[in-house]
Parts: C-alpha cells; sequence; structure tokens
C-alpha cells in the first residue's frame, strides 16, 4: 500500500514539472538526447564557442585571382557545374571525383570539349578525401547525396579548402553546428548552393524590397512543391526515396526558404525565433517505398506545412511536397504593408496608389491595389528594379543555363568574390539557418506542433550586419 501511494506521489510529481514546463514554468524536462521543454517551447542544445573560433560574419578570404576547383559527386547536379564553370573567366579544374568512372569520365570530356586541360580523376567512397587533401585546390565543390554534404565539407575545410554545398548543406542540428564550428575554426567558406536566392524574379524582389516598394514586409511564403514520380529512379541507389522514407519534416525547405530570409535580413538586423510544423500521413511516398524499398512505414508526410516566426514581428510559410500530382510551385511571396509579390502560380505584383514612381510607371498606368498590376506595369517595374548583379551578367547566364541561368549566376558571383577578396552572398549561418528546418520541423511534428525555438548560429551577433549585401570591388 504504501509502495502504491509512494508511486502515485512520484508520478504526479513528474507529471507536475512536465506540465509546468510545456504550460509556461521555469522547470524544463528532458525531452530527446539535443533538446528539451523549456517554458512552452521545444529548445536545442546550443554549445558554446570553443576557443579559437572566430565569427564569420563579413568575413572575407584573401583574394584568389585564378580559382583552383575540384567537384566531388558528379551524378545529377555536378556535371551541369563542371560545364558551367568551363565558361568562367580565372578558373581551373583541378579534380573530378565520384563514385562511377563513367560519371568522371563524362566530365572529362566536357573540359576536353571546352578546351580546357584534363582533370585529376578520383573514383570510390574515401576517394574525395585525396582531393581535399591536395595542396593545388582552393574550393570544393560538392554535389553528392545529402548525407555526405557535412562530412565531405568538414574535411576539406579542415585540409584549408573553402567549400561549397549544394542543397540542403546539412540535415541535422549536429551537422549545422559542425559546419558552423568547423568554418569558425579554420577560417575558411562555407556556401550552402542556394541558386533560388539569384533567381531573376527573387533577386529583382529583394532589390524592390531593399528599395522599399514594398512597404515593411510582414509575411513571406516559400515551398518546394514538386512531384518527383517521374524521378525517384535517377537518385544514386536510391539515395533520396531512402532518405524520404527515415525522415520526417520539411526536409527540402531552402529553394523556398532562401530567397524570402534574404528579403526579410535573417541574421542581418533580424532573426528566426521559433516554428511549428504539422504534415500529412503518408500515403503516395509510402506507396513508392512499398513498391520500390518493401517499406511498411514512411515518415515523411505527402504535404508539410511549417510556421515561422521572426524576431521583427513577421511570419513565413513553408511547404513541402514532392509526391501528389501538382504543378511545380516554389510558392515565392511577399506581403508587405505598401505592396505584394508572387512567382507561383501566376507572377505579379500589387500596390497602393502612388507607390511605384511616377518615372517608372507607363504613361495613363492604373494601379488597383485590389489586382494585379497590368502587364505593362509589371515589365517596367521589372526593368526598372532589375538586380545590379543581373544587369552585369543576364545575357550570358541566360545563354549558358542552368535552371534558365540563376545557376551560373551563383556560380559567378561565387568566383567573383573569392577572386576578389570579398564576402560571399551566401555564409555559413545561411547555410546553417536554412537547412536545420529539416530537423526542426520534424520534431516539432513529433510533439503535435509544438513550438520548436531556432539556434542562434551566430551566438548572439545576429543584429551585427544590417541588411543583405551583395558585395563588388
Amino acid at each position: 500500500m504504501k509502495l502504491n501511494r509512494l508511486f502515485i506521489i512520484c508520478a504526479m510529481l513528474l507529471a507536475g514539472v512536465m506540465l509546468q514546463s510545456c504550460c509556461g514554468g521555469e522547470a524544463t524536462t528532458i525531452a530527446g538526447d539535443n533538446y528539451k521543454f523549456q517554458d512552452g517551447m521545444i529548445v536545442f542544445d546550443e554549445p558554446a564557442r570553443a576557443a579559437g573560433q572566430q565569427s564569420m560574419l563579413g568575413f572575407a578570404a584573401e583574394p584568389i585571382p585564378t580559382v583552383r576547383v575540384g567537384f566531388i559527386g558528379l551524378g545529377m547536379r555536378g556535371p551541369g557545374a563542371v560545364n558551367r564553370f568551363t565558361h568562367l573567366e580565372g578558373v581551373e579544374i583541378k579534380g573530378l571525383c565520384d563514385l562511377e568512372q563513367s560519371n568522371v569520365d563524362k566530365c572529362q570530356k566536357m573540359l576536353e570539349e571546352a578546351g580546357m586541360p584534363k582533370a585529376e580523376g578520383y573514383v570510390g567512397p574515401e576517394a574525395y578525401k585525396q582531393l581535399c587533401e591536395r595542396d593545388d585546390v582552393d574550393l570544393i565543390y560538392i554535389a553528392t547525396d545529402w548525407i555526405h554534404h557535412t562530412p565531405i565539407a568538414v574535411y576539406a575545410m579542415e585540409h584549408g579548402k573553402h567549400v561549397a554545398i549544394e542543397v540542403p548543406a546539412a540535415t541535422s542540428l549536429e551537422e549545422c553546428w559542425q559546419l558552423v564550428d568547423t568554418s569558425e575554426r579554420t577560417r575558411r567558406h562555407c556556401m550552402m548552393l542556394e541558386n533560388c536566392v539569384y533567381d531573376f524574379f527573387e533577386l529583382t524582389c529583394l532589390n524592390m524590397a531593399q528599395q522599399g516598394l514594398f512597404g515593411e514586409i510582414l509575411h513571406a511564403e516559400g515551398a518546394y512543391i514538386h512531384n518527383l514520380s517521374d524521378f525517384w529512379d535517377d537518385y544514386h541507389n536510391n539515395w533520396r526515396l531512402d532518405f524520404n522514407q527515415k525522415n520526417r519534416g520539411d526536409v527540402y525547405a531552402t529553394h523556398g526558404f532562401g530567397p524570402v530570409c534574404q528579403a526579410l535580413n535573417i541574421h542581418r538586423g533580424n532573426k528566426l525565433n521559433y516554428l511549428v510544423c504539422m504534415d500529412t500521413k503518408s500515403v503516395l511516398g509510402l506507396e513508392k517505398a512499398k513498391a520500390k524499398m518493401g517499406s511498411t512505414e514512411f515518415a515523411n508526410g505527402d504535404h508539410t506545412n511549417t510556421l515561422i516566426k521572426t524576431e521583427q514581428g513577421q511570419t513565413i510559410e513553408l511547404q513541402h511536397n514532392v509526391y501528389t500530382p501538382r504543378p511545380y510551385n516554389r510558392l515565392y511571396q511577399l506581403t508587405g504593408t505598401k505592396g505584394f509579390a508572387n512567382k507561383y502560380p501566376i507572377t505579379g505584383f500589387t500596390f497602393m496608389p502612388g507607390q511605384v514612381p511616377d518615372d517608372v510607371l507607363p504613361k495613363d498606368a492604373k494601379i488597383n491595389p485590389h489586382g494585379f498590376v497590368s502587364q505593362a506595369v509589371k515589365e517596367a517595374v521589372l526593368g526598372a528594379y532589375k538586380h545590379p548583379i543581373h544587369q552585369e551578367i543576364e545575357e550570358k547566364a541566360k545563354k549558358v543555363g542552368g535552371h534558365g541561368g540563376m545557376d551560373f549566376v551563383m556560380d559567378f558571383r561565387l568566383v567573383y568574390c573569392l577572386q576578389n577578396g570579398l564576402p560571399l552572398d551566401q555564409d555559413v549561418y545561411d547555410a546553417a539557418e536554412w537547412s536545420c528546418v529539416g530537423e526542426l520541423s520534424a520534431v516539432s511534428a513529433k510533439h503535435n506542433s509544438m513550438p520548436v525555438a531556432f539556434p542562434d548560429f551566430t551566438r548572439g551577433e545576429w543584429n551585427k550586419l544590417q541588411g543583405v549585401k551583395f558585395h563588388t570591388k
């Protein structure tokens, strides 16, 4: 009897502690290996900056007049990058690395056709280490499957190389911190290759936002809605479907997230505070995994919604859906007090009367705050606010290609900044912030859409820089 009473009392005390932690009290309860419940929110552990590490905010390395690059991962995305680099001035391609000899050979042929010297080939699961250890390489360009992004990037930085990593740069909070800490310790750039921030519409909208055309931005939306039913078999050893089968949440947030984070000046005078996530059950993902892998469970919901709150009081909505029959949609939207921008499914703008300067508007143009502007006004605005980067490189970018040219703009800017010793357009904190949505959203969904705090990867320095800048010499 006494033992039963003691058990009941202990259970009630434990329940009280957990209730207090979930409803705003000061007490905390361990919820997972690397997070806890605190004041009604899930809070992940944040390691202190170790001795010898320095912030990478605004970091600029010594100029590299000729950028010597090695490519790792030559399956789906890698060959396109190799081809684009053959159109850049002041670069040397020193190494090509992949699991398959045929992929290396294909890229060697690209170099030959471009009149460039043959690169050293590396083949095998550990061959990337030999490429990273070379003393005549400045930049390692990583386009492997997701789970190898961070390990290769860390190894490369530890061997003195700057790194550029395909999206997402990391697949967990632990990996995000590894990238941040390694970059800070080695003083090497770590840029995630988020091409959508260089899209012609998104970059023009960023320029418009920075010039106040939308007023104060209150809400932004982004997504990755892309039916992959025709593409699952193209991923080497089924790595992408396998990853989605094992992982819940928005595992591929960066295409929609990156551009809106720049418009909201994240870690440049603003920061991400917390998110909540809700997802559907898996139907189509599970069907595909059953047929292809014999799986009886599938962690990733067919549709995932994530809402985010910023320090300055704005909200962001993200969506992820790679399963259902829907048109491709990155859902890029900016909602401001004086204007609105939308890319999918209709590209257009809405403004308050008088917001667009008269010298931009066509003669007799009418502005209706209840609908999209006319085609003539849209074209006039896009032309007047074209970003300076596109003014410089748009024609060549569209000729070279890569998702309409934005991939080439991305590579051009990466090389330009390295050559001129300038801060990169995207830093390691962008890579961590945009990638960590995967694990944060998964944990929120697991705990019935409980709020999850965003880690501050800048370690309190999010307000040190003011506004996103694309540096030029």
